[in-house]
Order: structure tokens, then C-alpha cells, then sequence
């Protein structure tokens, strides 16, 4: 999968932080749904992936993001063709991109919305001599966290091999979560053969805060 960064679309829906009902993914389109997001964790300098799919039928036309530190750096990750458009920018899921550019806030999280349309909106790309393809493929598994530690794994499918692998902690509270809420989760990573396992330990304010763990892998060579 290749990388764009659609500017005019995101840049002045990231460009600072959006109480809950002003978000504009949904700006321009007439047929509209809105998909909101978890909080998801972007407190360091290090790159945070959140993947968030529309409904079923439905594809990306617009997106918005709310920032609780207007340090938060984010794009979004898109596919090479002409027009940039709906269907052939964007699928039915996007995948968000984040990090902290500066300053230390440990608390530091986006919540990622997407503007879903009919995929009968679609554009269709302009053929060039090697159009870009599409080699990979993501398996996205999220797990919601309880007291105390969870263990889960999840592997690229028959004849797949893994190409690389992230996760990121988010939480499906109303609100921003607190600081001692980002503090109450401890995840690790790890490759056992071909399998990537993950170690989650939570605590009760991140339990409160609904807290999850979104596993994400890029797979390559099934099809």
C-alpha cells in the first residue's frame, strides 16, 4: 500500500482542537453518516495507527479529528490515483496517524471521525503504465481490557506472511481520559513465529475509561 497525505481535505479539520458536535466530516457531503472514534492514546513521539471503518456499504468521504493538545500531529493514510476522491483515496476504513510533535503530555489523545458515504460515490482512478497496487493487506483486532491482565494474539491469514505490526490504546469514554487513566495501561508486543502476541495489564481508572487495545497487522502475499 502506497502513502498520500490528502492535505485539503485534513489540514484545517486537524489544525486544533474540536469540542464534541463541531467536527466537519460530514462538511460538503449530502449523504452523510458520521462514525466517531475512541480516544486514542498519541502521547509521545512515536507514530500512533488507529484504524476506524465506516458501516457496511460505505465508504471514507471526509474526515475530522478532536485534539486535547494542539501538539498532536495528525494525518491520514491514503491511496495513489486521480481524482483524489472517495473510492479511490479512501476506502470503507481509514487508517489515522499520530503523534505528539512537542512538549510532554502524557494525557496527549485524538478521536478520529469519519464522514461515510454509499460506495456508488466513488470515483474511478486514471490508468497509468504500473498503477499502483494494493501488496498488503491490515487485520485489525481490538480487545476491551479489565482489571488485570489480558493476553490475546492474532495472525496474518493462509499464505500470508506478516510485514509489520503496531497497536495503539484508545478509550470509549465520553471524554478525554484523565492522566491516571492513560497511566493504568501497560502493553507489550511481541512475534512468536508468525504469531504477534500482546500483554495488556489495566488497572480500575483505565477500566472506568473503557480502555481497549487495537492490534494491527500488515499482512503481504495473499492474492
Amino acid at each position: 500500500m502506497r502513502w498520500a497525505l490528502l492535505a485539503t481535505c485534513a489540514a484545517a479539520a486537524l489544525a486544533s482542537a474540536a469540542p464534541a458536535g463541531a467536527t466537519n466530516e460530514c462538511r460538503a457531503l449530502k449523504v452523510c453518516i458520521p462514525v466517531a472514534g475512541p480516544w486514542v492514546l498519541a502521547n509521545g513521539p512515536e507514530e500512533t495507527q488507529y484504524q476506524l471503518a465506516c458501516p457496511r456499504g460505505t465508504i471514507v468521504a471526509g474526515l475530522d479529528a478532536e485534539l486535547t493538545n494542539r501538539a498532536i500531529d495528525v494525518v491520514f493514510r491514503a491511496t495513489l490515483g486521480s481524482p483524489v476522491n472517495p473510492g479511490v483515496s479512501t476506502s470503507h476504513a481509514a487508517v489515522f496517524l499520530a503523534r505528539l510533535a512537542a512538549g510532554h503530555d502524557p494525557a496527549a489523545t485524538f478521536r478520529p471521525h469519519l464522514g461515510c458515504i454509499p460506495t456508488s460515490g466513488g470515483g474511478q482512478r486514471v490508468p497509468t503504465v504500473y498503477a499502483p497496487g494494493r501488496p498488503t493487506v491490515r487485520r485489525v483486532t481490538e480487545v476491551p481490557l479489565r482489571a488485570g491482565t489480558i493476553r490475546f494474539a492474532a495472525s496474518c491469514g493462509t499464505g500470508e506472511h506478516l510485514v509489520s505490526a503496531s497497536h495503539a490504546i484508545a478509550f470509549y469514554s465520553p471524554a478525554p481520559p484523565a492522566a491516571t487513566a492513560a497511566a493504568d495501561v501497560h502493553v507489550t508486543r511481541a512475534l512468536h513465529g508468525g504469531s504477534v502476541r500482546v500483554v495488556a495489564r489495566a488497572g480500575p481508572f483505565a477500566v472506568e475509561a473503557r480502555a481497549v487495545v487495537q492490534l494491527d497487522l500488515v499482512c503481504a502475499g495473499g492474492g
